[in-house]
């Protein structure tokens, strides 16, 4: 069955998104902010919630239409065939938003949607009262400049949601900007990550699951496991799939410290519960004792304290004094980090970022600098592998 579908995302992350849709096979058909649409199937509804790392949600779209009154709202719901998705027993909860738009009382606008929905199956099903204590369906009316869409999500909880943050600390940032920004960089298997500001660890977690191809969301449920419309056999398939494209053998090397004792227990819970504790070298330790070692290809992706969030003006003057000295002393060092600080490109490296990017942590506005390390000449990096034997160990940055 053709099913259209919409990817939501964070401001600034649809390119990502698109990308990972692409990836899966699907065709796109429009890229808007906050929303990617695409072409799928039943299968693509699994496929989509298991393994996209950037979206928040999935959602089966049903009906897009302009509505100006309540009456035209009412009969376009009603003439969708809610009886093919929603059976008997179906749970199903309405919930709306409406933004410059004539019908801009939300709570009526789900209480006709409700009605609708509710006529439609009585007629449907010759019945007059509904228990609703099947699977669940949750039904968005989303009303912009009077065009209504309708859409149902298969997700449930977010997709940020993967299941192993089993310990938690203060402002964790979320597990879907933390992929994109491992993906946004040039960050790859063979290559040495380090994250000075690890927190609960989320950053390096994602980045090994990205880098040892781990679905997201392979330990977790949605709420369109119990739909009759996706048959039970192809969330099986898919988690089998999944499971066997798992590479236990990936040469992942990650290093991720804090100056926080107890952050750093949280991280190394998660990374145990999410199963990439064996490609993560914990360390509880300040910023400046990095040892840069030999090392020549290094990438920081940083989410230091925000002045907004936690952490006091000196911490962070320190943070940003010692990933200048690392960058100046490591022309080949590439860094990438999140923050509301607008002076932060001059207090790092008095000089613009080679890429910025406007993203949104919660709701608060922040930038993604990055900038990007010198490349060696080839035969410059030719020499210095043949007077190296071997590659220095990853324990070799810390104290």
């Amino acid at each position: 069955m053709k099913l259209e579908l919409i990817a939501t995302a964070t401001f600034g992350l649809e390119a990502v998104v698109k990308r990972e849709i692409q990836e899966l096979g699907y065709k796109i058909l429009r890229s808007e902010d906050g929303k990617i649409t695409y072409l799928g199937d039943e299968r693509a509804v699994v496929k989509s919630n298991l393994w996209l790392r950037s979206a928040d949600r999935v959602l089966l779209k049903l009906g897009e239409f302009t509505a100006v009154t309540f009456e035209e709202l009412y009969q376009q719901v009603k003439g969708i065939s809610w009886e093919e998705l929603i059976p008997p027993d179906g749970k199903f909860t309405v919930t709306g938003s409406s933004v410059k738009s004539q019908l801009h009382n939300v709570p009526s606008c789900q209480s006709i949607a409700k009605k609708a929905i509710v006529d439609r199956m009585a007629e449907a099903y010759g019945m007059e009262h509904f228990e609703e204590t099947g699977a669940e369906y949750t039904v968005k009316v989303t009303l912009l400049k009077d065009r209504a869409t309708i859409t149902v999500d298969t997700s449930g909880i977010g997709l940020h949601k993967r299941g192993y943050r089993v310990a938690d600390v203060t402002a964790p940032i979320k597990e879907t900007l933390a992929s994109a920004m491992v993906q946004l960089s040039f960050w790859r298997e063979g290559r040495l990550l380090v994250d000075p500001c690890c927190g609960s660890g989320t950053i390096p977690i994602e980045a090994a699951m990205i880098g040892k191809n781990i679905a997201p969301g392979l330990s977790r449920e949605f709420a369109s496991e119990g739909w009759e419309l996706i048959p039970k056999q192809i969330w099986r398939e898919e988690r089998k799939a999944a499971f066997s494209a798992i590479r236990h053998d990936a040469d992942i090397r990650i290093i991720a410290s804090d100056i926080d004792k107890r952050t750093v227990e949280a991280a190394r819970e998660n990374a145990m519960e999410a199963g990439v504790d064996d490609c993560i070298t914990f360390r509880h330790l300040d910023i400046s004792k990095l040892d840069p070692g030999r090392e020549k290809d290094v990438i920081f992706i940083v989410n230091p304290p925000y002045g907004k969030r936690i952490g006091d003006e000196k911490a962070i003057s320190w943070i940003y004094r010692s990933l200048g000295r690392y960058m100046k002393q490591n022309p080949g060092w590439s860094l990438f980090l999140i923050t509301s600080d607008k002076e932060a490109e001059k207090r790092i490296l008095n000089r613009p970022a080679d890429r910025r990017r406007k993203l949104y942590n919660g709701r608060m506005e922040v930038c993604y600098y990055q900038f990007h390390g010198k490349k060696e000449k080839k035969h410059e990096s030719d020499s210095r592998q043949k007077s190296e034997n071997s590659r220095i160990p990853a324990d070799r940055l810390s104290n």
